[in-house]
């Protein structure tokens, strides 16, 4: 028995190395969530008094659940107007062959190679002419001309879809908004997943945005801003940092829990056909 567990850990020792250096800093950060004020300050790493009160004061000390509520609306309706504008621009460059479909997919392809700070000054002036600075509109808005990265995404799953069962939907008459719905959205499931994960991920844990849109609207702030403006007003707290820092990952762990099989599979296909 012995000799078959040292087999064993011999055999995904490399694995066992890297899953403890992912899941040690979260450990620390759970561990010193519940750890005193004073103990969370020194080097010991096992809290002496379990403090699980620090997770209702961290509600007392700052507007939590209004940051939550901010950033489900931001993550909530801008994954929902990528995957509107998103998933039939993908469809059209699997499916669809016409002139320039490659010059503007490659056009796609260098949008995703642009760093945004390059265009935050004129598209941040556009915004406050319209009057929408101060709040998270700027951030979700754009969602409805389309992703480029979730574009690309969903692209290459459309492009595993069997044309033949496309062509068979156009010849029964359900024309291109009927292939697509009733034909390719159904099998590419795993792949719209993936793609709308990776857009609540991105918005859900979105720093800058936030920081350059809203950090005069405190009644704006997501989680992620107001994590960031809660270590710097407690600096010395650093149990309630910890504690909130837990509560702002979790519902990102859990979503990920419960999607993981649909989320690496579209991830997987999407690279078997480009």
């Amino acid at each position: 028995m012995t000799r078959t567990v040292l087999s064993w850990v011999g055999n995904r020792a490399i694995l066992i190395a890297i899953g403890i250096i992912f899941v040690a800093p979260v450990v620390f950060v759970v561990l010193t969530s519940l750890m005193t004020s004073d103990q969370a300050l020194t080097a010991t790493l096992i809290p002496h008094h379990w403090e699980w009160s620090n997770y209702k004061n961290v509600f007392d000390a700052a507007p939590l659940a209004r940051w939550f509520g901010n950033s489900m609306m931001y993550a909530v309706l801008a994954t929902v107007f990528m995957l509107l504008s998103s998933v039939p621009a993908a469809y059209v460059l699997a499916k669809i062959k016409f002139r320039g479909s490659g010059f503007l997919f490659l056009c796609i392809i260098v949008t995703m190679l642009l760093p945004p700070q390059v265009t935050a000054v004129p598209v941040y002036v556009m915004w406050s002419h319209l009057g929408l600075t101060g709040s998270l509109w700027p951030l979700i808005l754009p969602n409805l001309l389309g992703d480029a990265f979730s574009i690309f995404l969903m692209r290459q799953f459309f492009m595993t879809v069997p044309r033949e069962y496309v062509d068979a939907a156009r010849m029964d008459g359900c024309g291109e908004w009927g292939a697509l719905l009733k034909v390719v959205v159904p099998m590419a499931k795993p792949g719209i997943a993936a793609a709308a994960l990776f857009m609540f991920f991105q918005c859900w844990n979105d720093y800058y945005g936030p920081l350059l849109y809203t950090s005069e609207n405190a009644a704006h702030w997501p989680v992620a801003y107001g994590l960031a403006t809660f270590r710097g007003a407690h600096g010395t707290n650093w149990e309630l940092t910890m504690a909130m820092t837990v509560l702002v990952m979790t519902p990102i762990v859990l979503l990920f829990f419960f999607a993981q099989r649909i989320f690496v599979e579209g991830i997987t296909v999407t690279g078997i056909k480009g």
